[in-house]
């Protein structure tokens, strides 16, 4: 199965310029929904600059999407039957994160995300993350270390765990073999 990364990230590009335009909305109004800057919103819409997965977080949380919901409509209407090689994937260009979005509908309360982690790899999200939804982490291989609120959470392989209310978190691999996980999450 061959894995399609869009380096350019057009279609994410063109989905938020959609967005902002969709409400009305100048970058400077994006921009302090967002806190993202304004410079940087409008590089990103002008595929002069890579978006890392906390400024899309902080970017799609504006609209009141997920991630996931972000990249999705990127990507097209999704269907019921999502076949692997249909699902879209994206990669951190700070981290290395890759991003498989295995499902997500917006007519459907539960969207399925697969991360890979590469070695030695940190990726911080903000509480603006989990504002409308609620999530659970089943890593599926590897370890990997999860801060959130202040609390160091280490789960290895097959561990599972379920996140309290909002709040800013880190994901850590800080072992020199990649880590991959499950996201699971149900839309509030």
């Amino acid at each position: 199965m061959s894995i399609k990364v869009d380096p350019a990230g057009a279609p994410i590009a063109d989905r938020l310029r959609l967005e902002r335009e969709a409400r009305g909305w100048t970058l400077l109004d994006l921009a302090a929904r967002s806190g993202v800057s304004r410079a940087m919103i409008s590089k990103i819409e002008r595929c002069e600059a890579s978006p890392t997965a906390t400024i899309l977080v902080r970017l799609a949380g504006a609209f009141d999407l997920t991630l996931g919901g972000l990249i999705a409509r990127a990507e097209g209407d999704a269907q019921r039957l999502v076949r692997a090689v249909d699902q879209a994937v994206w990669r951190d260009p700070a981290s290395g994160y890759l991003r498989r979005q295995i499902f997500e509908r917006t007519d459907h309360p539960i969207e399925l995300v697969r991360v890979e982690l590469p070695a030695g790899a940190r990726v911080g999200m903000p509480a603006v993350s989990y504002a409308r939804i609620r999530q659970v982490v089943w890593v599926l291989q590897g370890e990997l270390v999860i801060e959130e609120a202040g609390t160091r959470h280490e789960l290895k392989t097959g561990d599972c765990l379920g996140f309290g209310p909002p709040a800013n978190t880190t994901f850590a691999n800080e072992t020199d073999t990649p880590t991959s996980y499950l996201v699971i999450v149900s839309r509030s």
